[in-house]
Parts: structure tokens; sequence; C-alpha cells
């Protein structure tokens, strides 16, 4: 015969758990950062800034001299080479979003706290890392092969920055995996 919801709760109850803070978690991060980009509205957030900024500079000591310009009508940064504008960067494309899924993942897992005071920051300069990279190969993309940038964009260089939020959730994991036999 089949197990009672009551036993089914209890069998499945850690992974409930991990599911209700990765969610209580992501809808908290995600509703905070969507309030404080409406009370922005129509100016581009400090992070996105901050982003092309970075990007920028990187972009202007790999390829070709770009500046980052503020839209003053819109939530976008312009990465302008020459006054032309080769790519605007809104606030999805500054990785809030995918550091917050890598944050609620890191509490709703649980493990060691002293562990999370040096690997949430490792995480958050790496989902950085990773993003400006996307940024600087979207820029090379759209100035390069401008008929591939829809694709690279929305698949291939979004599904790449998931993928290493994976690898930094696999790391995650095995740091605090129990030892084997206890």
């Amino acid at each position: 015969m089949g197990e009672s919801p009551r036993e089914l709760v209890k069998q499945f109850k850690p992974a409930l758990g991990f599911l209700g803070v990765f969610l209580a978690v992501y809808l908290v991060g995600n509703t905070l950062y969507g309030v404080w980009i409406q009370h922005l509205n129509p100016a581009a957030d400090p992070i996105t800034q901050v982003v092309s900024r970075h990007s920028a500079s990187l972009i202007s000591f790999l390829i070709e001299p770009v500046e980052a310009v503020v839209n003053t009508n819109g939530p976008t940064v312009f990465l302008q080479q020459a006054g032309d504008t080769q790519l605007n960067v809104y606030e999805g494309c500054n990785g809030v979003n995918v550091t917050i899924v890598f944050f609620a993942f890191v509490l709703a897992f649980g493990g060691s706290f002293a562990r999370a005071l040096w690997f949430v920051p490792l995480g958050l300069v790496l989902i950085h890392a990773a993003n400006l990279a996307r940024v600087i190969l979207l820029y090379w993309v759209v100035t390069s092969f401008p008929n591939y940038f829809y694709y690279v964009h929305k698949y291939l260089f979004t599904a790449s920055l998931y993928v290493g939020v994976l690898v930094l959730w696999w790391w995650w994991v095995q740091l605090n995996r129990a030892p084997r036999g206890s």
C-alpha cells in the first residue's frame, strides 16, 4: 500500500525545506531588487552603471577605445565607440539576478558558516568576472558578427553564465557534504 501524506512529507522534508528556503530567498531578493529598479526608473541603476564602466575599461584595454555613457532617457548604459552606440547594457545584464540565484542556493543548502564567509564573496567576484567577460564578448560579437548577436546573447552567453553558477553550486555542495561513513 502507498505511504500516507504525513510519511511522504517526513521522507521529503529536507528537499522541501531546501526548496522553501531557496524560493523564499529568490523571491524576496528579486522583489526587493525589482522595487529598487522601479524606484530608480527611468534611470539606469548603479550596479548596471558599474558593470558598464568595468566592461568599457576592459574593452578599451583589449579591443578598442570604448566609453560607457548613461542613457538620460532610459534604464540603460550605452557602450560607445567614437560616439556611436555599439551595445546597450540593460539592468538584466548586470548579473544581479544570477547573484540572487547563487546566494539563494548557498543559503538553502546550508553548510559551514565559516566556509560561507569566504565562499560567498568569492562567488560574487567570480560571477562579476564572468558577467564582464560576457559583456565584452557580446561587444565583440555585435561589432564583428552582428547577425549572430541575438542567438549568442539569448542562448550561448546567458547559458554559460548559469553553467558557471552550477559549477559554484557543485563546489559548495562538495565543500559541505558529510564525510563518507558518518
